[in-house]
């Protein structure tokens, strides 16, 4: 992690809030701003991707209600409930995990079809004039 320079009470987060965003759109993610547990920046910039998880950081409320409860995503299947919340990050962390693991292999290892393996040649390597595609869309 880099420390960034010190900042008293009143600025502390504004690193954070004038530029949260730290990659290009057109690269993979390799920093993120460090969050606690409430998702208050604590500005820190991590050299990782951040792991996905149901986090909205916002300013920290001047006065605190005590007991406060989480809202329930609340769905017509019934998928989750206050006893059992639907939670797909551990599903969205470990599938990440996967697909680096393949990016790193070598194009003989991919395992996939001639006119796949040079379609995914293409959009790795191919030099556009235009709009490129984000990083997502690869």
């Amino acid at each position: 992690m880099v420390a960034l320079r010190p900042m008293n009470k009143r600025t502390m987060t504004a690193s954070f809030f004038e530029k949260p965003i730290l990659n290009s759109p057109y690269e993979y993610p390799r920093r993120h701003w460090e969050l606690d547990e409430t998702g208050q920046p604590t500005q820190h910039i991590a050299e990782t991707r951040r792991a996905a998880r149901y986090l909205t950081p916002i300013p920290r409320p001047r006065k605190q209600k005590k007991g406060q409860r989480d809202l329930v995503f609340r769905d017509e299947q019934g998928i989750s409930t206050e006893e059992q919340l639907y939670d797909p990050t551990p599903i969205i962390n470990e599938l990440r995990v996967h697909v680096d693991r393949w990016r790193a292999l070598a194009p003989s290892q991919w395992n996939v079809t001639p006119e796949t393996a040079r379609l995914l040649q293409h959009w790795r390597h191919h030099e556009f004039n235009a709009i490129r595609p984000f990083f997502c869309q690869f």
